[in-house]
């Protein structure tokens, strides 16, 4: 019997190996009809010569038929695996049927294909309500967050330091739900040109300064003049959300950016570390591991967030650890080309 599914090979004779198992009923009938026929004429003494000749014509004719119809076979096979390799299937691709079996199995295909299309614009429509939405919701919060800002800076107070650095917090929150959306999408607003990954990273560090001070962590960062072929917003993105992180699950010691001649970022940290087995792990949508479950405030989408802008972006992510050590997470890009 033929091997079935999608992993068949595609070539000629294992087509014609499933061409013959599909007809074997046929070739069993011809045979049991020739058989019946020469064994009646046998029996009816007609001369043995003349009902051999009889079969050399018939098999001779099937030598004639079965290529013809076997081509027939193969060039639809053809079709229909170039269908099911093609990224979009539209109902009028599909062959015309030949029998009463293929036209309901087409008339079921047409009928599958426009739900899917329908149910397909229904998800477009939702997830550009929800972008659409998400968009304007987090430009008009960012507006009561200004003056809260504002109102706390006025006096240089401990708890308004703490307060400050909550709505810190907040503000990464509400931009990484319209990154989340953004990057669910397919607009995703993508700029590649050539950046400086040290004016980037400083952005980044002094961004995340006050978080740095108010924990007590130092920030060890030499300098680069490294350059890379990236999108500047996103990258910009992925960077804050390893530094959300390792600030998050440090609290003494240091944290250190290192930037490799080979076109890598790394960044250390001293903090808690993750699992051995909540590594492989880590980049799934909503995996909180060990330290989320015990800290109950993990959303397991930060690095998810990051997995995904990496991907889009060509940068392979990569991250180790040793609980009770530190975290070190390290981005590789292409090399420029010049």
């Amino acid at each position: 019997m033929p091997e079935k599914g999608s992993q068949r090979s595609n070539s000629i004779f294992s087509v014609f190996l499933a061409y013959l198992y599909q007809y074997r009923m046929t070739v069993f009938f011809y045979l049991v009809v020739v058989g019946i026929f020469s064994g009646v004429l046998y029996l009816y003494r007609v001369n043995m010569e003349a009902v051999g000749y009889a079969v050399f014509l018939s098999l001779l004719l099937c030598l004639v038929i079965v290529p013809i119809h076997f081509l027939t076979y193969y060039r639809r096979y053809k079709t229909f695996r170039n269908l099911l390799e093609g990224q979009w299937l539209m109902a009028s691709q599909l062959p015309e049927a030949r029998n009463l079996e293929e036209n309901n199995y087409r008339e079921l295909l047409i009928k599958w294909l426009e739900n899917t299309t329908k149910e397909k614009s229904r998800l477009q429509y939702f997830k550009e309500e929800s972008v659409d939405y998400y968009s304007t919701w987090v430009h008009q919060i960012k507006t009561p967050i200004a003056v809260m800002r504002l109102c706390l800076q006025e006096e240089d107070t401990k708890e308004n330091e703490k307060l400050l650095l909550e709505l810190f917090k907040i503000e990464q929150y509400v931009d990484m739900v319209l990154s989340h959306f953004r990057l669910e999408g397919e607009e995703r607003d993508l700029v590649i040109k050539e950046y400086s990954l040290d004016d980037i990273i400083r952005s980044c560090i002094r961004k995340y300064a006050s978080w740095f001070v108010a924990k007590g962590l130092q920030v060890k960062y030499e300098g680069t003049d490294q350059k890379v072929l990236t999108d500047k917003k996103w990258l910009t993105f992925m960077i804050e959300q390893l530094l959300s992180n390792a600030v998050k699950y440090t609290d003494k010691g240091h944290i250190t950016i290192e930037v490799g001649e080979d076109s890598t970022v790394m960044i250390r940290d001293t903090g808690i570390g993750i699992a051995k087995e909540d590594l492989p792990r880590i980049f799934e949508k909503g995996y909180t591991g060990y330290n989320g479950r015990a800290d109950k405030k993990s959303t397991g989408i930060g690095l998810y967030l990051v997995k995904r802008t990496a991907d889009m972006l060509g940068v392979l992510v990569k991250v180790d650890s040793v609980p009770g050590e530190g975290t070190v997470a390290v981005l590789y890009f292409s090399p420029l080309s010049h």
